[in-house]
């Protein structure tokens, strides 16, 4: 089922994301609690060893699910991160990353999220790369 109206406030949101403009960073897809994001290797977001840095990929996570969640916010409202803890599951180079942020209660305040990172290799194969969970806060649109 598509969903348009609802791309376009997340697309269109995003595209505000200096940052994830800046690593390359790719909106996948929207649906209502959920937002799939895509993140290429390139120098921009690798540590010394040539890996996947850790603070590309909780970016990455930070995100999918803080987007996740404002698929849940009502319109005039944005959200906004008040923590989140993640778990580096492996290390990797080359592909792309993908993290799948998904709503696992929205409250009129507090949303928590979660959002899984994996690797795609260049078949296509996907890897487990990390795994986060999240409180949103939802807060009034200020632009």
């Amino acid at each position: 089922m598509q969903h348009p109206e609802l791309h376009q406030r997340i697309h269109d949101s995003f595209m505000r994301q200096g940052m994830m403009q800046h690593l390359g960073v790719r909106l996948v897809s929207v649906k209502p609690g959920m937002v799939e994001l895509s993140l290429p290797y390139s120098e921009r977001v690798t540590q010394q060893q040539g890996g996947y840095h850790g603070g590309a990929m909780g970016a990455l996570a930070d995100i999918a699910g803080g987007y996740a969640a404002l698929t849940q916010a009502p319109d005039g409202y944005e959200v906004t991160t008040v923590e989140y803890k993640i778990n580096f599951l492996a290390a990797f180079q080359d592909g792309e990353l993908r993290a799948r942020g998904l709503v696992i209660r929205a409250g009129k305040k507090l949303i928590v999220t979660t959002a899984e990172v994996v690797h795609l290799d260049a078949d296509g194969k996907e890897s487990p790369c990390a795994l986060m969970q999240q409180t949103i806060a939802v807060v009034q649109k200020r632009y």
